[in-house]
Parts: C-alpha cells; structure tokens; sequence
C-alpha cells in the first residue's frame, strides 16, 4: 500500500518542489498581470516563455541553459513549462478561453495553500497525465505505481542510478536505450520535479548517468509497506 499525505503549508522542504514553485509563480502572474496570451496552436506566447525561463531557475533548464541551444524561446524549448500548461489545464487550476490561459477559482483558492496545491498537483503529473507526449518516440507505460514507488521508497533511500532502477522494475540492461527514456520520462522525471527525488547528474565527457535520492519531502509525504525495509541513516 501506498499513501500519500497532504505536506504542512510552511514545510520547509516545499520550496525544493520545482513544479509547485513554477505553478504558484504563473498563478500569481495571472492575479497580478492577467491571462497568459496562447499563440493559435494554444501555446503560452513567447512573452511568457521568456519570463518562465527567468523566473522559474529550473534545474537543467535554467535561461542560460534554454539559450545555449535557442536563440528565441517558445513553449516546446522549455519542457517543464510545456507539462506544467497541461497540468494547470488537468487539475482545472486554469483554463483557455478567447485566446488567454485564465486562472480558475480553484486555482486563486490553492495559491494561497501550498500543501494543498502540492497534492493536487502530484495526483494530476502522477495518475492523470498521459506522459507519452513528452517522450520522443510516444512511448506508453503501464503505470504500477505501487510497484515503482515500493521500489524507490528502498532503493532510493540511500541512491539508485537509473540502470539500476531500470534493471530492478523492467529488467532491462543499461543499453536499452528506449526503456531508460519511458523509465525517466513517466517516473523518475515526475518525481524529480513534484520534489520527491532528487536528481544528481555525472559522467564524461557530458553527465550521461543519472544517482536518484529520496528528498525529505518524500519522507514527509509518503507511506508506503516497504518502510520497515529501510536502513536507518546517520545524521551528522
């Protein structure tokens, strides 16, 4: 069994929550400037895009990483912002209309509660989205969740590299290349950025392998059977 529990609002390890801080920063931009103008294919327009980049300082993805390799940065360069537009949309914390993303009342009442805006936003990236968009080749996976988090609640507790995560849960080696990406795209990745994992990259001559480790957020808000497996940790 896995439970998950709703963080205290002023839980100090909310701030490493990468989405939730991005989804308060655009639900406060649309209280205080107004909606988001959407381009015709109902992409947030290059204005916000370029704001997002900024404001956000999202890991791996910050402004000087986004204009390393664009030169203008519209919607699909910025991944992160492209799934939290779909998951405002998901959990009805916004809404288009006549060409602008507005903010919704559930939207305006959550800013103002983050543990609550937070297990809104894990249930929708988690159990609603259908991840295939994001990967290269729309890869689907039949989510087990119970399975994927029992097995990171134990690996992870002291770090796990993505081989072995994928060795673990598919079975597979570390060349198949395929199975990595669905693996990163559908769980490690939406772990990552809800702040459950953190994610440390390394390797050469570019950070090809990938250490996965359980942040203090997921202590707080996950219960999971596997817990009397854990191997107490020293704190200095």
């Amino acid at each position: 069994m896995i439970e998950f529990l709703a963080p205290q609002h002023d839980d100090p390890a909310l701030p490493n929550a990468h989405m939730l801080r991005a989804a308060r920063l655009t639900l406060k931009y649309m209280l205080d400037v107004g909606p988001i103008g959407l381009t015709p294919n109902k992409a947030l327009k290059r204005t916000f895009v370029t704001w997002a980049a900024e404001a956000f300082e999202w890991p791996y993805y910050t402004a000087e990483d986004l204009y390393a390799v664009n030169k203008i940065l519209n919607e699909p360069d910025f991944p992160p912002l492209m799934l939290l537009h779909d998951l405002l949309i998901s959990a009805k914390l916004a809404r288009h209309r006549k060409g602008f993303l507005h903010i919704t009342a559930a939207g305006k009442d959550l800013l103002g509660h983050p543990g609550n805006l937070w297990i809104a936003l894990a249930h929708h990236l988690l159990f609603v989205l259908d991840h295939s968009r994001y990967t290269l080749y729309g890869d689907q996976l039949d989510d087990d969740w119970l399975l994927f988090l029992g097995v990171l609640n134990v690996e992870a507790h002291l770090g796990v590299t993505d081989d072995q995560f994928v060795k673990a849960v598919f079975d597979a080696d570390s060349d198949n290349h395929r199975v990595h990406a669905v693996a990163y795209s559908h769980i490690l990745r939406p772990l990552c950025w809800l702040g459950l994992l953190d994610e440390t990259r390394y390797g050469e001559p570019y950070p090809i392998h990938k250490l996965f480790t359980k942040t203090r957020l997921w202590s707080t808000v996950i219960r999971a059977d596997t817990d009397q497996f854990l191997i107490p940790t020293s704190r200095h």
